[in-house]
């Protein structure tokens, strides 16, 4: 709009403002009033740039600015009526037009000249002027709502971290207690996960393999506390490495299917699918239920409604289904369209 706005001003400067003053017998006056002529074109092309640049973006402000630009329109109005009024010559009262009935004999020809530019420079520069301000106001409004979003977004994923390491700290504590063989290595694994969550912590991005190697060791971590009763499936197939998504979006959904739907006496399964095909993601996950009250239980899922709401708002399906015995999830994600 920048560029634009100017290009505007040049097409008014060297077209509108000539071709409207052509109108007039400018040429006749400019031979015998040239001072005249020449101060008021002068006065003209000033007014048009002193509303653009000063009076229409004072009028958006309040307060002192506000009156300062109502006091401009004013002090042009005063000049442009003491240059009409600026004597040139006296009409020979016994020379009248013939045929021709003047709607305001007692205004010169010249005076009017001075009055039709001076209405129209006024319009143009203030159009041309609101318009620019209001797309102004509109880019500002843009800027202001995308570092909203953005705040929120940081906001939804430092509340997933702590959240994340509270149940999975919980689940290392449960083997030290009771002193399982495979305690050592979840140790190991948690803290590599670890190491992944702060390299990540200031991207906004990061490549959707990382993301999917989390995942696995993060579901190698849980399996690892697991008896013969629950099994795991992790079906996964990216197509394109270089694709990129949010970091930890993906692992709340995981995470959700080891705290409800593991059973030390009956007989379940837990299935995750990742897949990526032309940048479309498409993630599901499907477990039993086995009701377990827990600290922040929805938490989670409901921080990464946002964020996919947040980031992908019109490239994004989430649907997510309990029936009471069932969990599901079901995530398609267009991650070319961030």
């Amino acid at each position: 709009m920048k560029n634009v706005s100017r290009y505007i001003d040049l097409a008014f400067c060297l077209l509108v403002l000539p071709v409207m003053a052509i109108i007039f017998p400018i040429e006749r006056w400019f031979h015998n009033f040239q001072w005249y002529v020449i101060t008021v074109g002068v006065w003209l092309y000033l007014l048009y740039f002193l509303n653009r640049v000063v009076t229409v973006p004072s009028l958006f402000h309040a307060g002192v600015r506000r009156v300062s630009g109502i006091a401009i329109i004013i002090a042009s109005i005063a000049v442009t009526y003491y240059l009409s009024q600026i004597s040139l010559y006296n009409p020979k009262p016994n020379i009248h037009d013939s045929g021709i009935t003047r709607m305001l004999p007692s205004v010169q020809q010249y005076q009017q000249a001075v009055w039709s530019l001076f209405m129209i420079v006024e319009a143009f520069s203030f159009a041309i002027g609101l318009l620019t301000q209001v797309n102004i106001q509109r880019s500002r409004r843009r800027a202001v709502e995308a570092e909203r979003d953005r705040a929120e977004i940081e906001l939804y994923k430092a509340q997933i971290k702590p959240h994340f390491m509270f149940n999975t700290l919980n689940s290392l504590y449960g083997l030290f207690l009771t002193r399982n063989e495979k305690a050592l290595e979840s140790l190991e694994k948690f803290i590599s996960m670890m190491r992944y969550i702060h390299t990540t912590s200031c991207c906004d991005f990061v490549s959707l393999t990382e993301e999917v190697d989390y995942i696995r060791q993060y579901v190698g971590l849980q399996s690892l506390r697991l008896n013969e009763m629950t099994s795991v499936n992790l079906d996964i197939d990216i197509s394109n490495d270089s694709v990129r998504m949010p970091p930890m979006l993906l692992v709340t959904f995981v995470e959700n299917c080891f705290k409800h739907g593991v059973s030390s006496v009956e007989r379940t399964s837990i299935n995750i699918t990742i897949k990526e095909e032309k940048g479309e993601l498409t993630f599901s996950t499907a477990n039993r239920i086995f009701p377990v009250k827990r600290i922040g239980e929805h938490m989670g899922i409901e921080n990464c409604r946002k964020r996919l709401n947040l980031l992908y708002p019109h490239s994004h399906s989430l649907n997510i289904t309990n029936d009471g015995r069932d969990f599901r999830v079901g995530l398609r994600v267009n991650l070319t369209s961030q």
